[in-house]
Protein backbone atom coordinates (compact mmCIF):
# COMPACT_ATOMS: atom_id res chain seq x y z
CA UNK A 1 0.00 0.00 0.00
CA UNK A 2 1.36 3.38 -1.15
CA UNK A 3 0.44 6.23 1.72
CA UNK A 4 -0.01 9.63 0.95
CA UNK A 5 2.93 10.72 3.09
CA UNK A 6 5.02 8.58 0.50
CA UNK A 7 4.18 10.08 -2.40
CA UNK A 8 5.44 13.28 -1.03
CA UNK A 9 8.51 14.02 -2.65
CA UNK A 10 10.58 17.00 -2.72
CA UNK A 11 10.99 18.71 -6.33
CA UNK A 12 13.93 17.97 -7.53
CA UNK A 13 14.25 14.79 -6.36
CA UNK A 14 11.18 13.81 -8.16
CA UNK A 15 12.75 15.64 -11.06
CA UNK A 16 15.50 13.41 -10.73
CA UNK A 17 13.64 9.74 -10.63
CA UNK A 18 11.44 11.33 -13.99
CA UNK A 19 14.96 12.06 -15.71
CA UNK A 20 16.62 9.21 -14.71
CA UNK A 21 13.92 6.49 -14.69
CA UNK A 22 14.74 5.14 -11.84
CA UNK A 23 12.72 2.25 -11.11
CA UNK A 24 14.80 -0.14 -9.29
CA UNK A 25 18.02 -0.64 -7.82
CA UNK A 26 18.67 -2.91 -11.04
CA UNK A 27 17.89 -0.31 -13.44
CA UNK A 28 20.77 -0.35 -16.24
CA UNK A 29 21.08 2.05 -19.44
CA UNK A 30 22.67 1.75 -22.61
CA UNK A 31 26.71 1.62 -22.51
CA UNK A 32 26.72 2.86 -25.70
CA UNK A 33 26.61 6.53 -23.78
CA UNK A 34 29.65 8.49 -23.49
CA UNK A 35 31.08 7.76 -20.05
CA UNK A 36 32.29 11.56 -20.05
CA UNK A 37 28.54 12.61 -19.73
CA UNK A 38 27.93 12.45 -16.58
CA UNK A 39 24.69 13.66 -15.19
CA UNK A 40 24.41 17.07 -14.74
CA UNK A 41 24.30 16.97 -11.25
CA UNK A 42 25.31 19.19 -8.02
CA UNK A 43 24.29 19.61 -4.49
CA UNK A 44 23.40 16.50 -2.36
CA UNK A 45 20.86 14.21 -3.60
CA UNK A 46 20.83 11.40 -0.76
CA UNK A 47 20.39 8.12 -2.40
CA UNK A 48 17.57 6.05 -0.51
CA UNK A 49 18.69 2.75 1.37
CA UNK A 50 16.43 0.37 -0.89
CA UNK A 51 14.73 -0.82 2.32
CA UNK A 52 11.64 -2.09 1.62
CA UNK A 53 10.41 -4.89 3.80
CA UNK A 54 8.57 -3.61 7.19
CA UNK A 55 9.67 -4.59 10.80
CA UNK A 56 8.52 -4.59 14.04
CA UNK A 57 10.75 -5.07 17.39
CA UNK A 58 11.83 -8.70 16.23
CA UNK A 59 11.32 -9.87 12.51
CA UNK A 60 9.51 -8.98 8.98
CA UNK A 61 5.56 -7.39 9.21
CA UNK A 62 2.78 -6.52 7.07
CA UNK A 63 2.82 -3.03 6.17
CA UNK A 64 1.72 -0.56 8.93
CA UNK A 65 -1.55 1.51 8.29
CA UNK A 66 -1.79 5.39 9.61
CA UNK A 67 -1.95 5.17 13.05
CA UNK A 68 -0.80 2.04 14.34
CA UNK A 69 2.34 0.98 15.87
CA UNK A 70 5.34 0.89 13.60
CA UNK A 71 3.82 3.49 11.11
CA UNK A 72 6.71 5.90 9.72
CA UNK A 73 9.56 3.64 9.63
CA UNK A 74 11.91 3.76 6.14
CA UNK A 75 10.10 1.67 3.79
CA UNK A 76 7.10 4.14 4.09
CA UNK A 77 9.29 6.81 2.56
CA UNK A 78 10.66 6.83 -0.89
CA UNK A 79 13.51 8.64 -1.65
CA UNK A 80 15.51 9.39 -4.84
CA UNK A 81 15.72 5.44 -5.88
CA UNK A 82 19.33 3.78 -6.44
CA UNK A 83 20.33 4.09 -10.06
CA UNK A 84 22.96 3.26 -12.04
CA UNK A 85 24.59 3.10 -15.60
CA UNK A 86 27.56 0.43 -16.40
CA UNK A 87 29.55 2.23 -18.76
CA UNK A 88 31.63 -0.68 -19.50
CA UNK A 89 34.91 0.11 -18.86
CA UNK A 90 35.30 -0.71 -15.23
CA UNK A 91 33.49 2.18 -13.61
CA UNK A 92 29.32 3.07 -12.92
CA UNK A 93 27.90 6.30 -13.13
CA UNK A 94 25.41 6.97 -10.07
CA UNK A 95 22.59 8.67 -11.80
CA UNK A 96 21.40 10.31 -8.91
CA UNK A 97 24.32 11.51 -6.93
CA UNK A 98 26.25 12.44 -10.26
CA UNK A 99 29.57 10.79 -9.14
CA UNK A 100 31.39 8.27 -11.55
CA UNK A 101 32.85 5.15 -9.44
CA UNK A 102 35.46 1.65 -10.43
CA UNK A 103 32.85 -1.03 -9.99
CA UNK A 104 35.30 -3.63 -8.23
CA UNK A 105 37.86 -4.39 -5.49
CA UNK A 106 39.35 -6.25 -7.92
CA UNK A 107 42.34 -3.80 -7.97
CA UNK A 108 45.07 -6.16 -9.16
CA UNK A 109 42.47 -7.36 -12.15
CA UNK A 110 43.76 -11.08 -11.47
CA UNK A 111 39.91 -12.09 -11.70
CA UNK A 112 39.93 -12.36 -8.06
CA UNK A 113 38.55 -10.10 -4.91
CA UNK A 114 41.01 -10.62 -2.38
CA UNK A 115 43.79 -9.73 0.20
CA UNK A 116 45.86 -8.87 -2.24
CA UNK A 117 43.80 -5.93 -3.39
CA UNK A 118 43.98 -4.15 -0.22
CA UNK A 119 46.41 -1.43 0.21
CA UNK A 120 47.85 0.62 3.55
CA UNK A 121 45.59 3.48 4.03
CA UNK A 122 48.71 5.99 2.63
CA UNK A 123 49.13 4.29 0.17
CA UNK A 124 45.39 4.68 -1.22
CA UNK A 125 45.87 8.32 -1.09
CA UNK A 126 49.16 7.99 -2.62
CA UNK A 127 47.24 6.83 -5.51
CA UNK A 128 45.63 10.04 -6.37
CA UNK A 129 48.06 11.90 -4.96
CA UNK A 130 50.76 10.50 -7.87
CA UNK A 131 48.16 10.63 -10.60
CA UNK A 132 46.20 7.61 -10.88
CA UNK A 133 44.80 7.25 -14.04
CA UNK A 134 41.54 4.36 -14.74
CA UNK A 135 38.96 4.24 -17.80
CA UNK A 136 41.04 7.24 -19.48
CA UNK A 137 40.52 9.20 -16.24
CA UNK A 138 43.16 11.04 -14.39
CA UNK A 139 40.85 13.19 -11.94
CA UNK A 140 39.73 10.55 -8.99
CA UNK A 141 40.06 10.75 -5.74
CA UNK A 142 39.52 9.13 -2.48
CA UNK A 143 35.81 9.46 -1.29
CA UNK A 144 34.83 11.49 1.55
CA UNK A 145 32.56 9.73 4.11
CA UNK A 146 29.11 10.79 2.46
CA UNK A 147 30.16 10.19 -0.91
CA UNK A 148 30.93 6.29 -0.02
CA UNK A 149 27.86 6.36 2.41
CA UNK A 150 25.89 6.56 -0.70
CA UNK A 151 26.49 3.91 -2.06
CA UNK A 152 25.36 1.50 1.28
CA UNK A 153 22.01 -0.49 0.41
CA UNK A 154 20.12 -1.69 3.89
CA UNK A 155 18.41 -4.94 2.05
CA UNK A 156 21.87 -5.97 3.32
CA UNK A 157 21.96 -8.45 6.54
CA UNK A 158 24.86 -7.75 9.14
CA UNK A 159 27.06 -10.85 9.24
CA UNK A 160 28.17 -10.22 12.76
CA UNK A 161 28.35 -13.31 15.01
CA UNK A 162 28.46 -15.67 11.66
CA UNK A 163 30.93 -18.89 12.24
CA UNK A 164 30.60 -20.32 9.02
CA UNK A 165 32.98 -20.18 6.31
CA UNK A 166 30.21 -20.14 3.07
CA UNK A 167 28.98 -16.73 2.12
CA UNK A 168 26.05 -18.36 -0.26
CA UNK A 169 23.20 -16.77 1.19
CA UNK A 170 24.68 -13.88 2.61
CA UNK A 171 24.00 -10.44 1.00
CA UNK A 172 26.28 -7.42 1.39
CA UNK A 173 25.39 -3.84 1.89
CA UNK A 174 26.17 -2.48 -1.38
CA UNK A 175 24.65 -3.89 -5.03
CA UNK A 176 26.40 -6.52 -6.47
CA UNK A 177 24.68 -6.72 -9.58
CA UNK A 178 27.12 -3.57 -10.51
CA UNK A 179 29.71 -3.60 -7.81
CA UNK A 180 32.17 -6.79 -7.94
CA UNK A 181 32.20 -7.36 -4.23
CA UNK A 182 33.42 -9.98 -1.85
CA UNK A 183 33.28 -10.53 1.85
CA UNK A 184 37.21 -10.91 4.11
CA UNK A 185 39.50 -13.52 2.54
CA UNK A 186 39.82 -16.15 4.63
CA UNK A 187 42.79 -17.77 2.88
CA UNK A 188 44.62 -14.73 4.32
CA UNK A 189 43.60 -15.21 7.81
CA UNK A 190 40.91 -12.55 7.66
CA UNK A 191 37.18 -12.76 8.91
CA UNK A 192 34.48 -12.90 6.29
CA UNK A 193 33.33 -9.11 7.81
CA UNK A 194 36.84 -7.53 7.28
CA UNK A 195 35.66 -5.56 4.09
CA UNK A 196 36.66 -1.86 6.22
CA UNK A 197 36.24 0.41 3.12
CA UNK A 198 38.55 3.92 3.90
CA UNK A 199 37.95 7.00 2.76
CA UNK A 200 39.40 10.75 3.72
CA UNK A 201 37.85 11.51 6.56
CA UNK A 202 39.83 10.96 9.94
CA UNK A 203 38.47 11.38 13.29
CA UNK A 204 38.93 14.81 14.86
CA UNK A 205 38.33 13.31 18.56
CA UNK A 206 40.89 10.58 18.44
CA UNK A 207 42.96 10.60 21.34
CA UNK A 208 44.86 7.49 20.81
CA UNK A 209 45.48 6.53 17.44
CA UNK A 210 45.01 7.78 14.05
CA UNK A 211 41.64 6.83 13.09
CA UNK A 212 39.82 6.99 9.34
CA UNK A 213 36.02 6.53 8.74
CA UNK A 214 35.39 3.93 6.68
CA UNK A 215 31.99 1.71 5.05
CA UNK A 216 32.12 -2.00 5.95
CA UNK A 217 29.58 -3.25 3.47
CA UNK A 218 29.46 -6.39 5.24
CA UNK A 219 28.11 -5.19 8.54
CA UNK A 220 26.39 -1.93 7.12
CA UNK A 221 28.25 0.34 9.55
CA UNK A 222 30.20 3.56 9.58
CA UNK A 223 32.89 3.10 12.06
CA UNK A 224 36.46 5.02 12.76
CA UNK A 225 39.45 2.43 12.37
CA UNK A 226 42.80 2.81 13.10
CA UNK A 227 45.38 2.91 10.60
CA UNK A 228 47.26 0.57 11.95
CA UNK A 229 46.93 -3.19 13.32
CA UNK A 230 49.17 -5.04 16.22
CA UNK A 231 52.02 -2.73 15.21
CA UNK A 232 51.83 -2.84 11.43
CA UNK A 233 49.49 -0.94 8.42
CA UNK A 234 46.00 -2.00 8.12
CA UNK A 235 45.26 -2.76 4.94
CA UNK A 236 41.92 -1.21 3.67
CA UNK A 237 39.03 -1.92 0.27
CA UNK A 238 38.90 0.86 -1.44
CA UNK A 239 37.04 2.84 -4.36
CA UNK A 240 37.71 5.89 -5.91
CA UNK A 241 35.26 7.92 -7.13
CA UNK A 242 35.13 11.34 -9.69
CA UNK A 243 32.83 13.76 -10.50
CA UNK A 244 30.25 15.86 -8.73
CA UNK A 245 32.75 17.90 -6.14
CA UNK A 246 30.27 19.36 -4.32
CA UNK A 247 28.52 16.04 -3.19
CA UNK A 248 28.24 15.74 0.59
CA UNK A 249 28.62 19.77 1.53
CA UNK A 250 25.32 21.00 3.19
CA UNK A 251 23.93 24.41 2.96
CA UNK A 252 21.81 25.20 6.13
CA UNK A 253 19.81 27.95 6.28
CA UNK A 254 18.16 28.76 9.72
CA UNK A 255 14.45 29.43 9.24
CA UNK A 256 14.59 30.92 12.66
CA UNK A 257 11.14 28.95 13.51
CA UNK A 258 12.78 26.19 15.18
CA UNK A 259 13.82 24.71 12.06
CA UNK A 260 16.72 24.65 9.85
CA UNK A 261 16.74 23.58 5.46
CA UNK A 262 19.75 21.98 3.93
CA UNK A 263 19.19 23.29 0.84
CA UNK A 264 22.04 20.63 -0.58
CA UNK A 265 19.73 18.09 0.30
CA UNK A 266 15.98 19.27 -0.10
CA UNK A 267 15.50 18.45 3.36
CA UNK A 268 14.15 20.34 6.55
CA UNK A 269 15.28 19.08 10.14
CA UNK A 270 14.11 20.53 13.61
CA UNK A 271 16.54 22.69 15.39
CA UNK A 272 16.05 21.09 18.32
CA UNK A 273 15.93 17.04 19.46
CA UNK A 274 13.07 15.52 21.25
CA UNK A 275 15.07 16.01 24.59
CA UNK A 276 15.06 12.52 25.91
CA UNK A 277 16.08 9.32 24.88
CA UNK A 278 13.50 6.53 23.76
CA UNK A 279 12.33 2.96 22.47
CA UNK A 280 12.30 2.54 18.42
CA UNK A 281 8.45 2.19 18.71
CA UNK A 282 7.99 4.97 20.61
CA UNK A 283 10.37 7.77 18.55
CA UNK A 284 8.30 6.60 15.19
CA UNK A 285 5.14 7.47 17.13
CA UNK A 286 6.73 10.73 18.27
CA UNK A 287 7.56 11.49 14.70
CA UNK A 288 4.09 10.69 13.03
CA UNK A 289 1.88 12.63 15.84
CA UNK A 290 4.05 15.89 15.63
CA UNK A 291 3.05 19.11 14.60
CA UNK A 292 5.34 21.81 14.56
CA UNK A 293 6.38 25.41 12.82
CA UNK A 294 2.90 25.02 10.86
CA UNK A 295 3.89 21.53 9.51
CA UNK A 296 2.33 18.30 10.32
CA UNK A 297 4.73 15.85 7.85
CA UNK A 298 7.23 15.74 9.93
CA UNK A 299 9.34 12.09 10.35
CA UNK A 300 12.16 10.31 11.58
CA UNK A 301 14.53 10.12 9.22
CA UNK A 302 16.45 7.20 7.33
CA UNK A 303 19.92 5.92 8.04
CA UNK A 304 21.10 7.88 4.81
CA UNK A 305 19.17 11.17 5.81
CA UNK A 306 20.55 11.40 9.43
CA UNK A 307 24.16 10.29 8.45
CA UNK A 308 23.66 13.69 5.79
CA UNK A 309 23.64 16.00 8.59
CA UNK A 310 26.86 14.65 10.71
CA UNK A 311 29.70 17.36 10.45
CA UNK A 312 33.13 15.15 10.68
CA UNK A 313 35.10 18.17 11.24
CA UNK A 314 33.68 18.50 15.13
CA UNK A 315 33.43 15.86 18.07
CA UNK A 316 33.40 16.33 22.05
CA UNK A 317 36.67 16.27 21.97
CA UNK A 318 38.20 18.66 19.39
CA UNK A 319 35.19 21.26 19.84
CA UNK A 320 33.27 20.49 22.75
CA UNK A 321 30.16 19.60 20.82
CA UNK A 322 28.12 16.93 19.03
CA UNK A 323 29.20 16.05 15.25
CA UNK A 324 26.77 18.56 13.82
CA UNK A 325 26.51 21.79 12.64
CA UNK A 326 26.44 24.83 15.22
CA UNK A 327 23.20 25.60 13.41
CA UNK A 328 21.71 23.06 15.58
CA UNK A 329 20.93 22.17 19.32
CA UNK A 330 21.77 18.62 20.93
CA UNK A 331 20.76 17.68 24.92
CA UNK A 332 23.65 16.96 26.14
CA UNK A 333 24.28 13.53 28.30
CA UNK A 334 26.56 11.67 30.56
CA UNK A 335 27.77 8.88 28.45
CA UNK A 336 29.36 5.51 29.47
CA UNK A 337 33.13 7.06 29.99
CA UNK A 338 31.39 9.57 32.53
CA UNK A 339 32.16 12.41 30.38
CA UNK A 340 29.76 15.21 29.50
CA UNK A 341 28.92 14.07 25.82
CA UNK A 342 25.83 14.00 23.06
CA UNK A 343 22.86 11.48 21.68
CA UNK A 344 22.82 8.97 19.87
CA UNK A 345 19.32 9.32 17.78
CA UNK A 346 17.44 6.53 16.34
CA UNK A 347 16.93 6.38 12.36
CA UNK A 348 13.27 4.89 10.87
CA UNK A 349 15.81 2.61 9.31
CA UNK A 350 15.98 -1.50 10.35
CA UNK A 351 19.73 -3.02 10.66
CA UNK A 352 18.80 -6.74 9.36
CA UNK A 353 20.80 -9.58 10.31
CA UNK A 354 21.78 -13.30 8.70
CA UNK A 355 19.47 -14.86 12.05
CA UNK A 356 16.40 -15.07 10.07
CA UNK A 357 14.23 -15.48 13.24
CA UNK A 358 15.26 -12.11 14.43
CA UNK A 359 16.44 -10.08 11.72
CA UNK A 360 14.49 -7.01 12.45
CA UNK A 361 15.25 -6.71 15.88
CA UNK A 362 18.33 -3.55 15.40
CA UNK A 363 17.65 -0.51 14.50
CA UNK A 364 20.58 1.98 13.14
CA UNK A 365 21.39 4.86 15.21
CA UNK A 366 23.57 7.54 13.97
CA UNK A 367 26.18 8.87 16.42
CA UNK A 368 26.23 12.76 17.27
CA UNK A 369 28.61 12.15 20.34
CA UNK A 370 31.67 9.48 21.45
CA UNK A 371 30.42 6.53 19.98
CA UNK A 372 31.50 4.45 22.89
CA UNK A 373 32.96 0.74 23.23
CA UNK A 374 34.16 -1.05 27.16
CA UNK A 375 37.92 -1.74 25.85
CA UNK A 376 38.81 -2.56 29.49
CA UNK A 377 37.11 0.93 30.45
CA UNK A 378 34.26 2.85 28.44
CA UNK A 379 36.34 4.58 25.68
CA UNK A 380 35.22 6.17 22.50
CA UNK A 381 36.24 3.49 20.37
CA UNK A 382 34.59 4.44 16.97
CA UNK A 383 34.21 7.93 17.07
CA UNK A 384 31.24 10.73 16.88
CA UNK A 385 29.96 10.16 13.87
CA UNK A 386 29.89 6.37 13.24
CA UNK A 387 26.91 4.47 12.19
CA UNK A 388 25.48 1.16 14.62
CA UNK A 389 22.76 -0.36 15.44
CA UNK A 390 20.63 -1.07 18.92
CA UNK A 391 18.00 -3.04 19.73
CA UNK A 392 14.57 -1.92 19.29
CA UNK A 393 13.67 -2.22 23.02
CA UNK A 394 14.72 -3.99 25.75
CA UNK A 395 16.53 -3.67 29.20
CA UNK A 396 19.84 -1.61 28.98
CA UNK A 397 21.31 -3.49 31.98
CA UNK A 398 21.64 -6.38 29.92
CA UNK A 399 24.71 -4.58 28.20
CA UNK A 400 25.86 -2.74 30.73
CA UNK A 401 29.26 -4.33 30.33
CA UNK A 402 29.11 -3.54 26.28
CA UNK A 403 28.05 -5.94 23.28
CA UNK A 404 30.33 -7.36 20.51
CA UNK A 405 34.11 -7.60 20.42
CA UNK A 406 34.60 -4.20 21.26
CA UNK A 407 32.17 -3.46 23.98
CA UNK A 408 30.37 -1.80 21.98
CA UNK A 409 27.64 0.29 24.05
CA UNK A 410 24.01 -0.38 23.71
CA UNK A 411 21.42 2.19 25.02
CA UNK A 412 18.45 0.97 23.56
CA UNK A 413 17.16 4.41 24.42
CA UNK A 414 18.11 6.88 22.00
CA UNK A 415 17.26 10.07 20.73
CA UNK A 416 15.01 11.78 17.58
CA UNK A 417 15.67 14.10 15.56
CA UNK A 418 13.03 14.86 12.80
CA UNK A 419 12.98 15.72 9.14
CA UNK A 420 10.76 16.41 6.48
CA UNK A 421 10.87 17.20 2.88
CA UNK A 422 10.65 20.46 1.36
Amino acid sequence: MITIKSIIFKGFSLLLILVFSACSSDHNTSTEESIDNLPDVTGYPIVDTNQSLFFDEISTIIEPLLGSDYYGQDAQYMGNQPNYTDNGDGTLTDNVTGLMWQNSFDHNEDGSVDYDDKLAYDEILALVENGFTYAEHSDWRVPTIKELYSLIMFNGKDISGYEGTSTDGLTPFINTNFFNYAYGDLDAGERLIDVQCATTNLYVGSTFEEMVFGVNFADGRIKGYGTSLLGEDKAFNYLLVRGNSTYGENDFTDNNDGTITDNATGLMWMKNDNGEGVIWKDALSYAESSEYAGYNDWRLPNAKELQSIVDYTRSPQSTNSPAIDALFNATQIISETGQDDYPWYWSGTTHQTWVDENDGAWGVYVCFGRATGNMDGWVDVHGAGSQRSDPKTGDPSVYEEGHGPQGDGVRIYNYVRLVRDF
